[in-house]
């Protein structure tokens, strides 16, 4: 395996792990509770604190599977047919795209749910356009109800749905609602049903840290959870501090893990622009000597990168 291929694995091995890591921090159900209160109509000028509790078991962190036919799983308890998510064939399913988080959420009145699904992007997505991924989501977040919520034709149990995406190293701190809307073109007739049944958020953040304040209190926290440049002290100090949010081992953890992935991934950056430039010169005549003084490099790690790198340029 060459070095170009060498490199290519190993930046889509980081990029994974990154996403993994980025997946954990936001399901704690703290974050996720935060993520709600401002996007979620039912619980918008709630204390994050008391959302937590409405939130149903454990979200589900890339184990469900987008894909129509595959959301679901069978299976037969005491002689009868249960249909749930399917988080058990991951061998089976290995290399589908799944959904990052898929949580219930339970409603104040103690009886409706609503489904929630929460994408995080290091970016906003270049082969293909984003709201239409959005919009395949949400429509499987539907779909996939059918025998698992609402069986045959009983279409008014359909629960809402909510596809909230969380795009990083955006020009700028943005928020979208996308949701259904009834136009009146001919008479006024009511057509009954649910306009508020799909639901979906497009979050972008800036690289810059926004300030704290209530336009981007929710910017501020997961530009904070998702830096690259911020110290595992400082990322905590803001939950604690600003968000009083309790930084218990899990979050501690998921935090020190993020924190140390990217300190990895921005010294190879560094490295690899560093090698560049020494390759650069060095197919411009510069002389070894020459690259090394305008480097500060010693002549010997100068010629250790030439080495490593020319038989590929060739």
């Amino acid at each position: 395996m060459d070095s170009e291929i060498k490199n290519a694995v190993s930046a889509a091995d980081e990029d994974a792990q990154y996403d993994e890591k980025a997946k954990r921090l936001l399901g704690n159900k703290i974050i996720l509770a935060h993520i709600l209160v401002k996007t979620v109509d039912e619980f918008k000028g709630m204390n994050p604190k008391d959302v937590v509790s409405y939130i149903e078991g454990e979200p589900f962190i890339g184990v469900v599977p987008v894909e129509p036919g595959l959301t679901n799983v069978e299976k037969e308890e005491s002689g009868q047919r249960i249909v749930g998510l399917n988080t058990e064939n991951m061998e089976i399913n290995e290399g589908l795209i799944r959904f990052d988080i898929i949580f219930y959420v339970r409603m104040k009145d103690g009886i409706s749910q609503v489904i929630v699904n929460v994408e995080a992007q290091k970016d906003e997505p270049t082969s293909c356009h984003i709201l239409n991924r959005a919009v395949f989501y949400v429509s499987r977040l539907v779909s996939s109800q059918k025998e698992r919520d609402f069986v045959k034709t009983n279409y008014n149990d359909i629960k809402r749905v909510f596809s909230i995406w969380v795009c990083m190293n955006m020009d700028e701190n943005s928020m979208d609602y996308v949701h259904l809307t009834d136009d009146k073109l001919i008479g006024s007739y009511p057509w009954k049903g649910g306009l508020d049944l799909l639901n979906i958020v497009l979050i972008g953040i800036a690289n810059e840290l926004p300030e704290h304040d209530d336009k981007y209190e929710l910017h501020r926290l997961l530009s904070t959870l998702l830096s690259m440049e911020l110290s595992v002290d400082e990322k905590l100090g803001i939950m604690e501090e600003e968000y009083s949010i309790p930084v218990d081992d899990r979050i501690r953890e998921d935090v020190s893990a993020m924190c140390n992935l990217s300190q990895g991934i921005r010294e190879k950056g560094g490295a690899e622009r560093e090698e560049k430039i020494i390759l650069n010169m060095y197919q411009n005549d510069f002389t070894i000597e020459q690259i090394a003084l305008a480097t500060s490099k010693s002549v010997e790690e100068v010629s250790a990168i030439i080495e490593k790198r020319e038989p590929v340029l060739a």
